[in-house]
């Protein structure tokens, strides 16, 4: 017998070559898909020999849903290989949103892929059994004669060392693959393939051009349903689509990674910075305003020049190397240091909307989710050591108004700590990583670790969040930082009259503005809150006789600061509330005979709500109270 050590440190007495799936059984785990043994991910239907730590691989993990869809890629390729014995295989790899698989010589288009989908359905209600396959590189040369995408992998797995191994499924299908593999294609309840595309042999253009599936699959039909409906949920909510139809943006193709902010965006721009300032006034900021270009100095100075210079953009200036700023934390530091500072002094506050650029490579920007210029509700805080956790839970506070009661999100904490190439001395770093464990454990606030990513200077804490469908977002960013203060010198006298070091807390409650505004796009679906739309109400006189009615309305609105227009034209009613809804103004409010001889509104709501005989007065009040409120619902 031996002992097997399960994750919560129980042991568990089996038999010497009992398999991971018969462990799983015996100890109630129904949803495992492969193990690690020692740390080492394998198979769960392979024999445990000797005793070992042994912890479960679920669908629930990262590790589990490559597994589970890279064992459903090669179900799509045995299905391929039925249908089109012909083609060749060569990599069938999992991606963040499910699997793809390349092939030569399949001429396929996406009407073919209900059929694929079906030859996959047989196999998987076949209950086909997966088994490892050890090969000599002289075993997958006859193996893949015909294949010579499968040869070329091979042997150059094999010149560097590599052991060639393959996985069979049932007695028909073999394909070359280090593992692990679900079990049984039973597993594989819900799948869809999901496009047809090209691309070309290891991404290199001078290559043979090859035909490229994509997929998807889940343990169930549900989860595969629902994902479906996300996915219809967000092409409808694409902030790129509703940004164009709504007019908040444009680009062009003479400033890529730019976004041109149109009236209708720059008003939740401005709304938006208004919002926070006003909180700034009562949590105790001051706002700078900084340069956008820098002399290389001031970036070895800050260590961005060793760490950060592939993503800035550089200049040179009568023989000066520049850069504009990609982060404004530096430039603060210099405003710091102009003045010499007190422990009463403390904490500074500095917050900025500065301008901000990123060499970000094209091949990743989208839409304001990731862009090259943007502008941050940026803030760096300078206190005391003693002074950290205070600070931190006013900004757990802070971030509490704005996601929770502002805007309605929820949201969850990553604790990122040091990455591989840093600045400073690691003792420091551990001190940073102890103080923001600390305060989030304190607060009993739940977080998890996110090792090695953490900004190059110190550690953070990120806030990710979850929009109306789901999906997640990273947005604000808490990070500590014991370098800045050391690399330029700053001080502050202490109670003691001693010089000490200033610890800066650099702070984004929403981050990227351009970015919180793409997800508030996608969040609300272009229906925002009335205090942050740029159009709050549409007034729609009946004929043109009521249109001096409707203009002395909008005056008495447009008085109480509200954002409204006339729709003046000569259509019908309803085609003027269709048009409306269609740009999705909140309010739409119709002005007839009846409402202008009892002075009175008819009021509909982008959702569809009638109200009729709403008075003048009282609805203005209303609305400028929900504006003033930064009030989520208005209801008439």
């Amino acid at each position: 017998m031996i002992d097997v050590t399960l994750p919560d440190n129980s042991k568990k007495k089996i038999k010497e070559g009992t398999t991971g799936l018969e462990v799983a059984k015996a100890v109630g785990i129904k949803d495992a898909l492969a193990m690690k043994v020692d740390g080492e991910p394998t198979d769960l239907f392979a024999p445990i020999t000797a005793h070992a730590k042994v912890e479960f691989i679920t669908f629930a993990s990262s590790e589990g849903k490559e597994i589970f869809r890279h064992s459903t890629a090669h179900v799509f390729a045995y299905a391929i290989q039925e249908l089109y014995p012909t083609a060749k295989n060569t990599i069938g790899p999992p991606v963040e949103d499910g699997f793809y698989y390349d092939y030569d010589d399949l001429d396929i288009t996406e009407a073919d892929l209900p059929k694929i989908e079906e030859k996959m359905r047989e196999i998987v209600t076949r209950s086909e059994h997966a088994a490892r396959v050890e090969l000599t590189l002289d075993e997958v040369k006859k193996i893949f004669r015909h294949n010579h995408y499968k040869i070329e992998m091979a042997s150059e797995f094999f010149l560097a060392g590599g052991r060639l191994s393959a996985y069979k499924i049932g007695e028909k299908f073999i394909d070359l693959c280090k593992g692990p593999h679900i079990p049984s294609t039973s597993y594989i309840k819900g799948f869809a393939l999901t496009s047809v595309t090209k691309a070309y042999w290891r991404g290199d253009p001078r290559n043979k051009q090859l035909t490229r599936v994509y997929g998807i699959s889940f343990p169930t039909e549900k989860e595969l349903k629902d994902y479906i409906f996300q996915k219809q949920e967000a092409e409808k909510r694409d902030h790129r689509k509703l940004g164009q139809e709504l007019e908040l943006f444009m680009t062009h193709e003479v400033s890529p990674g730019c976004t041109f902010f149109l009236p209708n965006g720059t008003v939740i721009f401005n709304e938006l910075v208004a919002f926070l300032r006003k909180e700034y006034g009562e949590r105790g900021y001051k706002e700078v305003i900084t340069p956008v270009l820098f002399d290389r100095q001031l970036w070895e100075t800050s260590g961005h020049w060793d760490h950060y210079k592939d993503n800035m953009f550089l200049t040179t200036v009568e023989g000066r190397e520049f850069s504009l700023k990609p982060m404004n934390c530096p430039s603060h530091a210099l405003i710091y240091k102009t003045h010499t500072h007190s422990y009463r002094d403390l904490p500074l506050r500095l917050a900025d909307f500065g301008v901000l650029h990123r060499n970000e490579l094209s091949g990743v920007l989208g839409g304001l989710t990731r862009m090259r210029k943007f502008q941050q509700d940026d803030s760096h805080i300078y206190c005391m050591p003693e002074q950290v956790e205070a600070e931190m839970i006013n900004l757990f506070t802070f971030i509490k108004k704005v996601y929770i009661k502002t805007f309605n999100f929820l949201y969850r904490m990553e604790l990122s700590t040091r990455p591989e190439k840093f600045l400073g001395d690691s003792k420091v770093w551990d001190k940073a990583e102890a103080m923001l464990q600390e305060v989030l454990e304190k607060n009993k606030i739940d977080y998890k670790i996110n090792p090695g990513d953490g900004a190059f200077y110190g550690p953070k804490i990120d806030l990710h969040v979850k929009d109306a469908i789901g999906r997640s977002w990273q947005l604000a960013t808490l990070q500590l930082d014991f370098n800045q203060a050391e690399r330029f010198d700053l001080t502050y006298e202490g109670a003691d009259g001693r010089k000490h070091r200033p610890v800066v807390i650099h702070r984004a409650i929403l981050g990227s503005l351009d970015r919180f505004i793409g997800v508030l796009v996608e969040h609300f679906a272009g229906k925002f809150p009335l205090w942050i739309a740029p159009v709050q109400a549409i007034l729609l006189p009946v004929a043109d006789r009521h249109l001096p009615f409707t203009e002395g309305v909008a005056g008495k609105m447009r008085s109480q600061g509200l954002r409204v227009v006339i729709d003046s034209r000569t259509e019908s009613i309803p085609k003027k509330i269709r048009d409306a809804q269609v740009k999705k103004y909140p309010l739409m409010i119709t002005i007839g005979d009846k409402e202008e001889s009892q002075q009175t509104l008819a009021i509909r709501t982008v959702d569809g709500k009638v109200k009729f005989g709403v008075s003048i007065e009282l609805f203005i009040a209303q609305m400028a109270h929900a504006v003033a409120s930064r009030s989520l619902d208005f209801s008439v």
